[in-house]
C-alpha cells in the first residue's frame, strides 16, 4: 500500500485542507488575526491525520504568520501588494484566492493583469503536483495578458515573471521590490 500524499487535485481530504485554509484567510487579513485560520487548522490536527496532511497545514500556518508579520511591517495595504508577499513565500493558491476576490472588483486593465497573476500562480500550483501540461497552458495565457498591459503593470518584477513563465520554469520568480522583501 502506497503512503498518502497531499495532493489537491487527487484526493478530497486534501482539497478541503487547502480551500478551508485559504477561504479563512481573507478575513485573518483584514483582522490581521489569524484566529480563524488557526479553528480550521486545529479542526483537522485533533483528527489522526497522515504525516502528509499534517505537514501542509502547518507549513502553511507558519506561512500565513509570516506573510502577516511581513504585510504589518511593509505595511502592504491592497491585494495586490498582499499576494506579493504570499507569492514571494511560494503560497500561490493563497495567492490565487487574495487576487479572485480583488479581480471580482476590477475592471479594464487591472482586471486582465489579476487575472494573468492569478493564472501564473496557478502555473506554479500545476507545477507542483505535476501537470506540467495544465500549467503550460495557464502560463501562455498569463503571458499575453501580461505582456498587452505591460505598462500598467508596477509594483511587482514584472520581466522576472515574464521570462520564469516563458521558460516554463517551475521555480518561481521572487516579485515583491527589494525594499519590501523579507
Amino acid at each position: 500500500m502506497t503512503s498518502p500524499r497531499f495532493e489537491p487535485f487527487q484526493d478530497r481530504l486534501s482539497r478541503d485542507i487547502r480551500n478551508e485554509l485559504s477561504a479563512a484567510l481573507p478575513p485573518a487579513l483584514a483582522q490581521n488575526d489569524l484566529t480563524q485560520v488557526q479553528t480550521v487548522a486545529d479542526h483537522y490536527l485533533q483528527q489522526d491525520l497522515a504525516a502528509p496532511y499534517v505537514v501542509y497545514i502547518k507549513t502553511r500556518l507558519a506561512g500565513y504568520a509570516e506573510a502577516l508579520k511581513i504585510i504589518s511591517r511593509t505595511d502592504a495595504g491592497g491585494a495586490l501588494a498582499k499576494a506579493l508577499v504570499f507569492w514571494d513565500l511560494g503560497l500561490f493558491f493563497e495567492v490565487h484566492e487574495i487576487l479572485e476576490q480583488a479581480w471580482h472588483g476590477a475592471q479594464d486593465a487591472e482586471k486582465e493583469i489579476l487575472q494573468a497573476l492569478i493564472r501564473a500562480a496557478g502555473f506554479y500550483i500545476k507545477g507542483e503536483y505535476g501537470y506540467f501540461e495544465a500549467g503550460a497552458k495557464m502560463a501562455g495565457r498569463a503571458v499575453a495578458a501580461l505582456e498587452k498591459n505591460r505598462q500598467a503593470c508596477t509594483g511587482f518584477a514584472l520581466d522576472r515573471l515574464l521570462e520564469s513563465l516563458r521558460n516554463l520554469d517551475h521555480v518561481p520568480p521572487k516579485l515583491l521590490p527589494q525594499s519590501l522583501a523579507h
